[in-house]
């Protein structure tokens, strides 16, 4: 029986060990956003596809994510939206309780900006889009605002938010939003329109945290 239970322990051992790794974290935070290519996924954490490959296969060996093949491709996915909810639940448990992830947190959203950025909570972005006097702006990468988006949203990505301004003249208020609470691309967003007269908020979190409590989504590109 002790070594029953011990595998036990030993197999949950091996689905910690896939989320002991700053990269692999980072994957699953893509992934959370939708399917990807290794290519893809390689690009966007800054890796090599060899390195990307290696990452992946221990998140397979794990059971976190599952692939399939199209052409040459590989496409990866998560599991299931358990595996976001449960590196949703890391995430907020480790900035909760670990001052340090709090200070690394806040450094990387901007040292001295802790604030300074107006928030809506996702209750209060509904709201607005009932009475229909919001402009949201997905501005994430446009395969992860294909892959799923807050519904009437603009995929506007951060790059191309200063080339959108002329558009966003309007009287209406707008809300920028990205991958979720970790994601600097709607806080950096909503200064730039800040700076450009433009009434602003973030939403809170952002489309991990949105998809998770079941909210309304759209697929496709706009």
């Amino acid at each position: 029986m002790d070594e029953a239970r011990t595998q036990v322990f030993d197999q949950l051992a091996v689905v910690g060990k896939a989320f002991a790794n700053a990269k692999r974290l980072e994957l699953v935070e893509l992934l959370s956003q939708g399917e990807r290519t290794v290519d893809s996924l390689g690009t966007e954490a800054g890796i090599g596809v060899t390195t990307a490959s290696a990452h992946l296969q221990v998140l397979k060996l794990s059971s976190l994510v599952r692939t399939r093949k199209e052409g040459t491709k590989v496409h990866y996915r998560l599991a299931g939206e358990e595996v976001a909810d449960l590196y949703s639940s890391l995430r907020s448990v480790a900035l909760l309780y670990s001052a340090d992830v709090e200070r690394a947190l806040w450094s990387y959203l901007g040292v001295g900006r802790h604030g300074d950025v107006d928030e809506v909570t996702r209750e209060q972005l509904l709201e607005r889009l009932d009475r229909g006097d919001v402009v949201v702006l997905d501005v994430r990468p446009e395969e992860e605002f294909a892959a799923g988006h807050i519904p009437g949203a603009r995929s506007v990505p951060f790059a191309e938010i200063e080339g959108a301004l002329a558009d966003l003249t309007d009287d209406r208020e707008v809300v920028a939003y990205c991958r979720g609470t970790y994601c600097v691309m709607a806080s950096d967003a909503v200064r730039l329109l800040h700076a450009a007269g433009i009434t602003a908020h973030r939403l809170q979190d952002g489309m991990l945290e949105w998809r998770l409590a079941g909210l309304p989504m759209e697929t496709g590109a706009t």
